[in-house]
Parts: structure tokens; sequence; C-alpha cells
């Protein structure tokens, strides 16, 4: 592999970029893992996140390899009303169709924790290991595409996205644990989280469609989610502390 361009500031630049660029787009991921890991028993979450994570690596270095088959997936291959889709389109519309059927069905078991009240529900069924790695294959390959599909469109040097994948996924691995133990504790973040999942979904079949959704506005609404929630819970606690006051002065 070529590191002839370690000296050069443009390329170095464009490292840091997709660094960045690559950890970003694993927040989607992330999510996605945490919250399929946190229904499995205690004793295998944690397996079973650096498992997904471990594929989800494996998936982009094995992409990277095929770059030049990863670029003819961008090309054309039928047309509909006027409208072209590619491989990658079909791809991103399928794992946008499967995050909001999984979102949308997990609002639904949060949201209505009885199911066989209604004769349309079957009885929740407890998610398996190899269940629970499969769904995460599936979406892995997915943002792993698009992944990779950035990547290629910022610079044609391998070795830039091989470091700007490893050090992506690293970080999701530093990361998966303490997200889904957060996830896990604060019920109200669960849904915050899916809810997530519904409008990632929502992108990746508008892309698949050919209509381009800036990812700035995505994250920022994420964001901005994330902190009036953050002053949610700050609040709740806060009331929580006001309340068992007067208690604790009285016991005292």
């Amino acid at each position: 592999m070529d590191f002839s361009w370690i000296s050069d500031p443009t390329a170095l630049i464009a490292l840091a970029t997709l660094v960045v660029m690559e950890v970003v787009l694993g927040i989607d991921n992330l999510i996605f893992i945490s919250i399929l890991t946190n229904k499995l028993p205690e004793h295998q979450r944690s397996r079973a996140r650096r498992i997904g994570i471990g594929l989800a690596l494996i998936l982009r270095l094995g992409l990277l390899g095929t770059i030049a088959i990863i670029v003819t997936l961008t090309e054309p291959i039928f047309t509909v009303f006027g409208h072209a889709f590619s491989w990658r389109d079909l791809i991103l519309i399928g794992g946008g169709l499967f995050l909001v059927w999984k979102a949308t069905k997990e609002i639904h078991h949060n949201v209505d924790p009885t199911p066989n009240d209604d004769i349309f529900d079957t009885p929740r069924a407890t998610m398996t290991f190899g269940a629970a790695i499969g769904q995460i294959l599936l979406l892995d390959l997915v943002f792993s595409l698009d992944s990779i599909i950035t990547a290629v469109g910022m610079t044609d040097v391998v070795a830039i996205m091989v470091i700007a994948v490893i050090v992506a996924v690293t970080v999701m691995l530093v990361a998966a644990n303490p997200l889904a133990n957060f996830i896990n504790a604060n019920p109200t973040v669960v849904m915050l989280a899916l809810g997530f999942l519904l409008m990632i979904g929502m992108t990746l079949i508008a892309e698949g469609f050919g209509a381009h959704v800036p990812k700035g506005y995505i994250y920022a609404a994420m964001a901005f989610s994330a902190l009036v929630e953050g002053l949610n819970m700050l609040s709740r606690r806060a009331a929580r502390r006001k309340a068992d006051g007067p208690t604790a002065d009285t016991t005292g």
C-alpha cells in the first residue's frame, strides 16, 4: 500500500475530514446495534455488539477491496417513470424499508407491551442471538455501502479510506457499551433512538429515489432532539430531588 501521500497536506486534510464523516455516519449503525442488542439476555449483549461492529469493519474493508465494483453500483440498471435506479438505490431503499419496519415494530412494542390483546398480533418471541446478528449484518451492509461510496467520493487513495474506516469502527467499538447501557437505563431515550431510526430509514428511502437529503440537516435535528431530551432528564432529576427533600427532612 502506497503511503507517499503522508507528506501531502491536502491528503492529510482529506483524511481528517473523512475520519470525521465516517464516525458521524457510524452513529446510525451504532444506534441500531444498541437498540437491537438490548433485547438480548444481558450476558449476550456485549458479545453481540462486538460481533456486530466487527462485521461492520470486515464489510467495509471488504467493500474497499472491490472499489471498481462499488463504483459500478451507482450506474443505472433500469428506469421507472423517467427515473433511473442503480443497485445502490435499491440497496438503500431496501435498507430504509427494513429500518422503518423495525423501528415501527419496536415503537409499537414499547407503547403497547401486551401484544396478545390484539388479534392481529402474535406472541412476542425473545430475540435470539442468531437473529440479532443476522439483522445487524443486514444493516451493516447498507450502512457500509453508504460509508464506502462516501469515501470513494472524497478521495481516490485507498490507504486514506482504510485508515478512516478503521478509526471510525474503533470509535464505534469503544462507544458501543456505554451508549447501549445509557439507552437501556433511560426508557424515554429508547423512544428517541427509535425515532432517529425512523428518520434515518426514511432518509435512506429518499436517497434511493434520488432525493438528496443533506446529512447536516439530519444530524442537526438529531443533536437538537438529544439536547431537548437531555434537558428533560435534568428537569425530571431536579423534580425528584425536590420531591425527596421534604421527606428526608421529616425523617431526619
